[in-house]
């Protein structure tokens, strides 16, 4: 059994790893990709890939195919939300870390899995990939925490190989904007998505968060994806097949 925090991307990332054996290697491999993430496509870094990119130093096709790969990603979930996500907003600088985050981490557990580990939890700040079982029958749990009590969850979430996404609004303010408008989203306190990765998952809980009350059923209608949203009525919408307590 193996358990690790560092604090990365602005946020604390742990690993819960159920499996027998030496994985300090995997491990070290799985966080030193976050990190290189981090330095790579921060806005928020001067020197960063999507910074230099930004200010016109980088052609398009200098750009490296991680990139290249994130930016598709981007304009593929701006496309399939009508506009309302998006990397570049009118008037401010690249920035696409609504992809980057959900991505790197399920990169980070696919390096995981390819090291041979099959039974762990990546938590990066809430949204959660799982793999296998921490115990025989029984899933990995993930509370989802209460959008106005900080220190309540409102559901719990099961998961087996599968992913755990939250957006809102509750931990960094209004920090989701609807591309549509430009402005704050609105309609909805959290949007809880589930789904088979982390990379899917986080990016259409951030797309329907930034559609408002028209994200509720958007997202519902997503394949291979169960939702828990709360509106701002404080109304609970959650679909069929979502296993939670």
């Amino acid at each position: 059994m193996t358990t690790h925090v560092e604090q990365v991307m602005g946020l604390p990332i742990s690993l819960d790893l159920r499996d027998e054996g030496d994985f300090s290697a995997a491990v070290k491999d799985a966080f030193g990709w976050l990190h290189e993430v981090d330095a790579r496509f921060s806005p928020y870094k001067v020197d960063s890939e999507v910074s230099r990119y930004d200010r016109g130093e980088l052609a398009a096709g200098d750009l490296s195919g991680d990139l290249d790969e994130v930016l598709d990603l981007c304009a593929y979930y701006e496309h399939l939300s009508g506009g309302a996500f998006s990397a570049r907003l009118p008037g401010r600088a690249l920035d696409p870390c609504a992809v980057v985050k959900g991505w790197a981490v399920q990169r980070a557990a696919d390096r995981l899995h390819a090291a041979g580990a099959r039974r762990f939890c990546l938590n990066a700040g809430g949204d959660v990939v799982t793999a296998g079982e921490p115990e025989p029958g029984r899933p990995w749990r993930v509370g989802i925490r209460h959008p106005e009590q900080p220190q309540s969850v409102c559901a719990v979430v099961t998961s087996r190989n599968g992913a755990v996404a939250t957006s809102a609004a509750y931990e960094r303010g209004q920090h989701i904007f609807d591309g549509r408008t430009g402005r704050p989203a609105t309609g909805l306190l959290s949007v809880t998505i589930v789904a088979e990765d982390l990379t899917n998952a986080d990016a259409l809980a951030t797309a329907a968060f930034a559609l408002g009350e028209e994200g509720i059923e958007w997202a519902a209608g997503q394949p291979g994806c169960e939702v828990l949203i709360i509106d701002a009525a404080r109304r609970v919408h959650r679909s069929p097949g979502l296993d939670a307590a």
